[in-house]
């Protein structure tokens, strides 16, 4: 009753080849950690170690900006991802902006406040004024725009989620050093 019953030996099984494997067998453990190991050559002095930590750390930097700045959707930083920030980003470089100049405009302002003569510092003082209310308009009158395109756009709103801030921040930015760089040309409209 409780005896062992001798075991049936099992049908061999072919194996069919599909073509969809990896095509090699899979690492032992002692192997996959000696590979591990391997590729990361620590030094065992600690200042070598360090120092050979800051050049891998600077090497993945420069493989990442050279792959920002070729424009590659798949190195971009979270916050730059995805359709609607593309959107967002060829709507912004199509533009010209007031905005964009608003540090260069707000240098001269700042330099000419230094004159000690009253009339100059009044004028400074209303052109800085009007400088600012120019700048919100300009950036409340794409922000505007660029929302109704996002809407019919994007109709999920998490999809559109801080898309007008990006917009705005990257309008005060000089299109030369806006990264990622524009894709666009100015005047040209994206779809």
């Amino acid at each position: 009753m409780f005896g062992r019953k001798p075991a049936a030996e099992p049908e061999p099984v072919e194996e069919t080849s599909t073509g969809s494997g990896k095509g090699r067998p899979t690492p032992s453990r002692k192997e996959a950690e000696a590979a591990r190991k391997q590729a990361l050559k620590v030094p065992k002095d600690p200042k070598a170690a360090k120092k050979a930590a800051r050049e891998r750390d600077r090497d993945a930097r420069a493989a990442q900006r050279a792959a920002l700045m070729a424009g590659d959707e798949r190195a971009l930083p979270a916050r730059d991802r995805g359709p609607a920030r593309r959107y967002t980003r060829d709507f912004v470089d199509s533009r010209y902006t007031i905005a964009e100049y608003f540090i260069f405009i707000a240098l001269v302002v700042l330099v000419m406040g230094f004159i000690p003569n009253p009339a100059v510092q009044a004028f400074v003082s209303i052109g800085w004024m009007a400088l600012v209310a120019i700048v919100a308009f300009d950036e409340a009158f794409l922000l505007i725009r660029l929302n109704g395109k996002l809407r019919k756009q994007f109709p999920d709103k998490a999809e559109r989620k801080g898309c007008l801030w990006y917009a705005a921040l990257r309008t005060l930015q000089l299109r030369r050093f806006r990264l990622p760089p524009p894709r666009v040309k100015r005047g040209e409209m994206p779809v």
